[in-house]
């Protein structure tokens, strides 16, 4: 523990002491006059501060001294009662404020008192209330806001993470604020009860216990009592007011001092006005030396502070244009322009108003659920999606870019609606022919006016930012393992680790790098298998991690573990699950043309062999295809990947299962089989 601990600690314990043990007066009055010094501290630096955060510790810190002041009342109370001595600070301050007269230096305490409870702890009180308030009510549209600007690719992760933690951080702050303010509010209130019971009960013991006159009791414990209330007092009333400036500050680029010099003398012809107003005053009883001297200086300062805003509006294009100069020079300037977004939507000039917020537009909400959906699906964080105008572009053209190679492009019409046919031949609906973008299915482009009759007639009609967000969400999808790199990785890692400390320090460092299990992860997305059962998918390492480093095969051994969810991904409820299963012949071709190698093992057919076996597999699948959504090829696991690399080049549609990878309680219906002559 470092000094500075241990000397709040030791601090906080001194205070509960002095509520128990008498102090002498020479400590006393060494405790008054710091607490003093940390209430002008405490004010100081509620001046200087430019946002709230920067005094993020206040609502503790003003419990702490609202204890110790409390704190230092009742020593005080006890020396005064028990001695009629509170140390030479409280007898100075009493002595000064009375001036002779009791009664009136009562009377300033009391104001004193009245300015605080009534005027700024009230105030405080109430600002800290609705700031609290409004600062919680706020919280949603500033969250809105950042994923907004976050989608559009105006901040990266790590500025929205930090703005998140900011709004977080305010909102308890504003919320501790609103307690800690009952605490000035509680203190102002003990103050005067403490006043009280001291000159009532000092005047007991000084005529009862002590023998007293009735003048003198009053004279002594009158003195001590607005003594030792004026040094707790003036402390409180610093406490106060820096409360009310915590509260009411506005983040700005500068501190309290600067803001209200340069806002209150914005307009410096307005002090000729004040200037000519104390003047005129001066034609009525009131002095007339003393208006003139405050209306010239009034006009002094206007024609001064005119000069210097004139000077600077001269000077200040030059400075901006060097600045501009300089930011262009800077080699920051040049590597900023090297970095390349993972994700980029660009569109043609047409099709603003989809992204355009003022316009109606609802693109960046969208994409936000876009990726949250993508995100529960598949078990990894999509990247910010860069949205961007391009006039390169057609008007009504669109394209998506992964890894700044364009993956995707389409074409939009913002006032028609895109249909599409139930399956049967039809040409009642009249509109402009097109394709589907996201699944390349006929589609028509209908006006408005045609929507609910294609409706009516079965077709499927969708708005355009419906059409556009499908395809996003489908493309990303196909290049979801492209978007998964190691740091990508490392983040799922690490969110794991907080659940499961011992299946990650099994896995990985060792046996496992983060890029071995990266491409592991990738091999899964690449074959539309989530992988946000990702302790599964560690168990499974852990276990075989240690045996092979082959990322193939443990790619394998994970497809295998998740079982239950690749059956159930394929598999309609209350259906079989229908499949083509390939022959013992055709496996056993595959299986002696598998080449092992030092650096994994790949399938090498020959050409002829090669073509009859995709020759059978297309006749299967194109029968299949017309009656089911997917096709789906069923084989042994020792050929599993090689038939789905052999495939991917020509039917990357079709999905290659093993038998190890259908759930055991799962109802399997051949349709099919896949076989050579």
């Amino acid at each position: 523990m470092s000094a500075r601990d241990l000397s709040v600690l030791i601090g906080v314990i001194l205070i509960i002491i002095m509520l128990v043990i008498p102090l002498p007066g020479w400590l006393l009055s060494f405790l008054i006059l710091i607490n003093i010094t940390l209430a002008l501290i405490v004010i100081l630096v509620s001046m200087n501060m430019e946002e709230a955060l920067q005094f993020a510790v206040f609502p503790t810190l003003l419990l702490l001294l609202t204890l110790f002041r409390l704190g230092l009342n009742v020593s005080t109370t006890r020396s005064i009662l028990s001695e009629a001595d509170a140390g030479g600070v409280v007898e100075t301050f009493g002595t000064f404020v009375i001036g002779g007269n009791p009664l009136v230096g009562f009377v300033v305490f009391i104001i004193l008192v009245i300015i605080q409870f009534l005027v700024i702890t009230k105030g405080a009180e109430r600002v800290s209330e609705v700031a609290a308030r409004f600062t919680l009510d706020a919280m949603p549209g500033k969250q809105m806001s950042i994923d907004a600007d976050l989608n559009a690719g105006m901040i990266n992760e790590h500025q929205a993470k930090e703005r998140r933690e900011k709004i977080e951080n305010e909102a308890d702050f504003y919320g501790a604020m609103d307690g800690a303010s009952k605490f000035v509010k509680g203190d102002a209130i003990a103050g005067i009860i403490i006043v009280i019971m001291n000159i009532i009960f000092g005047l007991i013991i000084g005529m009862a216990q002590m023998g007293m006159s009735f003048n003198e009791a009053i004279d002594t414990y009158m003195r001590l009592t607005v003594g030792d209330g004026l040094v707790s007092q003036i402390p409180a009333l610093l406490i106060s007011t820096a409360t009310g400036i915590v509260v009411t500050r506005v983040a700005s680029q500068g501190n309290l001092g600067s803001d209200v010099t340069s806002q209150l003398l914005k307009f410096p012809k307005l002090l000729y006005i004040a200037g000519a107003t104390i003047f005129l005053l001066g034609l009525t009883p009131i002095p007339f030396f003393l208006t003139t001297l405050i209306a010239s200086i009034l006009i002094f300062g206007g024609y001064w502070l005119s000069r210097a805003d004139d000077e600077s509006e001269f000077e200040e294009p030059e400075e901006v244009d060097e600045a501009e100069s300089d930011q262009m020079k800077s080699p920051e300037n040049v590597v900023n322009l090297i970095s390349m977004d993972p994700v980029e939507f660009e569109f043609g000039y047409a099709l603003i108003p989809i992204a355009d917020t003022s316009q109606g537009g609802d693109l960046l909400d969208r994409i936000v659920m876009i990726r949250r959906q993508l995100a529960i699906e598949l078990g990894i964080v999509i990247p910010v999606v860069r949205i961007r105008d391009n006039i390169q572009l057609g008007p009504n053209d669109y394209r998506l870019k992964i890894k700044g190679n364009e993956a995707a492009k389409g074409e939009l019409l913002l006032d028609h609606y895109l249909s599409m046919s139930p399956g049967m031949d039809d040409d009642e609906i009249e509109g402009i022919e097109t394709t589907e973008p996201a699944f390349g299915l006929p589609a028509k482009w209908i006006t408005e006016d045609l929507k609910d009759e294609a409706e009516l007639s079965g077709y499927t009609v969708v708005d355009p930012p419906s059409v556009v967000s499908t395809h996003i969400t489908e493309v990303i999808k196909k290049h979801a393992h492209q978007l998964l790199g190691r740091q990508e990785t490392q983040q799922l890692i690490d969110h794991l680790k907080e659940s499961y400390p011992i299946l990650v320090d099994e896995v990985t460092p060792e046996p496992l790098s983060v890029g071995d299990v990266q491409k592991v992860l990738a091999k899964l997305l690449k074959e539309n298998v989530s992988v946000k059962n990702l302790p599964v998918i560690f168990e499974t390492l852990a276990d075989f991690g240690s045996m092979t480093n082959d990322t193939d095969l443990l790619a394998e051994y994970a497809r295998q573990a998740l079982a239950a969810q690749i059956t159930n991904q394929y598999q309609k409820e209350g259906q079989n699950l229908k499949v083509i299963t390939v022959s013992g012949k055709v496996e056993k071709i595959l299986a002696d043309h598998i080449q092992q190698t030092e650096h994994g093992n790949y399938l090498a057919l020959d050409p002829d062999i090669q073509q009859t076996v995709i020759k059978a597999v297309s006749e299967q699948v194109d029968q299949v295809l017309l009656q089911e959504e997917h096709a789906i090829l069923l084989c042994s696991p020792a050929i599993r990947m090689y038939m789905k690399q052999l495939l991917d080049r020509y039917f990357p549609q079709v999905v290659v299962l093993s038998y190890n990878e259908l759930d055991p309680n799962a109802e399997v219906e051949s349709v099919g089989v896949v076989n050579v002559a």
